[in-house]
């Protein structure tokens, strides 16, 4: 059985499927990894402008998971269910994430964080299955100007 997160012989280019944003954040990489580190943090600043979350379960180590549900500016709900696959304290966390453990259309992220001078610049890197499902993000769910706009809370979070 392959992996549902491993394209299939001749399947698109990661290339193809992947979604890239950065910002530069005036703190240490030590400051901004820990705002991943605990729902308070999280629920101060996760997702796109004029977004909230409501936490169901929480647990940041390797194979823990979050669920919780994020509330859209419009009242429109959304599932959420992340797994976090990776933890590298400060450096990385790599995650899959997807409306419900199982969830075929999950799609894998990783989060880095590079020190520049007293500055981190964070990296939210997200790999879909498919090319479909990353237009369908992109034009659709507007999943580059939302990733930017969860790292300019994630700044003004940790800047203020």
């Amino acid at each position: 059985m392959t992996d549902q997160h491993t394209p299939a012989a001749g399947a698109e280019p990661e290339a193809a499927r992947t979604v890239v944003v950065e910002r530069l954040v005036s703190a240490s990489r030590e400051v901004v990894f820990e705002a991943f580190t605990s729902v308070d943090h999280l629920s101060a600043w996760w997702g796109p402008d004029g977004f909230t979350t409501s936490t169901r379960e929480f647990e940041f180590r390797e194979g823990g998971e979050w669920i919780f549900t994020m509330h859209g500016p419009d009242g429109t709900d959304y599932a959420e269910w992340i797994r976090w696959r990776e933890i590298v304290a400060p450096e990385r966390i790599v995650l899959l994430h997807g409306e419900y453990a199982g969830d075929p259309n999950a799609f894998d992220s990783v989060f880095t964080f590079d020190e520049v001078g007293a500055q981190t610049r964070v990296t939210l890197s997200t790999v879909f299955p498919t090319k479909q499902l990353r237009d369908t993000a992109v034009e659709e769910y507007h999943a580059i100007e939302g990733g930017a706009q969860t790292l300019g809370n994630l700044a003004t979070y940790v800047e203020g």
